[in-house]
């Protein structure tokens, strides 16, 4: 009798820990995707040149593109490290799995400094187009529905969300990387494509925005608040 008691208190306070441990997993991500934009906002401050920004040394953009991932992208997942954390019941699965998830991101950034240089406004328009179109392809349906589904760890459900977002965060590159007011466009709508299921009658008219801004950047760049450097 005394075994079936403590087997009974056991199974109690796992059931108790699950709501605990959601609280926590929530207010860890979210807090530190707060930080994060803080974080972002100081290391950005009068970097952006649009079309002509410079990434400066390899460790500062690091730094400032990982604060970038974390205050953009945490919001977006936090749904996924909930699920993460009611499945083990302890918020010790949390730091690993945002841990993996902003490294394959920070992945991304390397990449990102690799290729990029400063470009025209032409190269910018074209990028902006071909994210629209990105936005249309059975690609992009594929790793939405991944980025939203329950995933084994962070490694694997930040890959998902690459494939989802990677036209959008080109959006963010070309047009302004060190642009806070891009930094919040692009959040939102990543954010907005992460918690909303995918319907035709939001996605098309959003790729259509898209790329009308990229045809608008091509014809007209003086048209496009931030997107060149004001003439001295």
């Amino acid at each position: 009798m005394e075994l079936l008691r403590v087997a009974r208190d056991r199974s109690a306070a796992a059931a108790g820990a699950g709501p605990a441990a959601t609280a926590a997993a929530l207010a860890v991500t979210l807090g530190l995707a707060a930080a994060a934009w803080v974080v972002a906002v100081w290391q950005m401050n009068g970097m952006d040149m649009g079309v002509a920004t410079r990434l400066g040394s390899f460790a500062f953009f690091v730094g400032v593109w990982v604060s970038m991932m974390a205050a953009m992208m945490l919001p977006g997942a936090a749904p996924a490290v909930l699920r993460h954390a009611q499945a083990g019941r302890r918020v010790r699965a949390v730091p690993l799995f945002v841990v993996s998830y902003l490294t394959v991101w920070a992945l991304v950034g390397v990449a990102v400094y690799a290729l990029y240089r400063p470009h025209s406004s032409l190269a910018a328009g074209l990028v902006v187009i071909a994210a629209a179109l990105y936005e249309l392809t059975a690609a992009k349906r594929y790793f939405r529905r991944r980025c939203r589904e329950s995933l084994g760890g962070g490694f694997g459900f930040g890959l998902c969300c690459v494939g989802s977002s990677i036209g959008l965060m080109l959006m963010l590159v070309v047009l302004g990387v060190m642009s806070l007011p891009w930094m919040g466009v692009i959040t939102v709508l990543v954010l907005a494509q992460k918690l909303l299921p995918a319907r035709a009658a939001l996605d098309v008219p959003l790729a259509l925005a898209i790329l009308g801004l990229g045809v608008l950047i091509i014809v007209a760049p003086s048209a496009v608040p931030g997107l060149t450097p004001p003439m001295m």
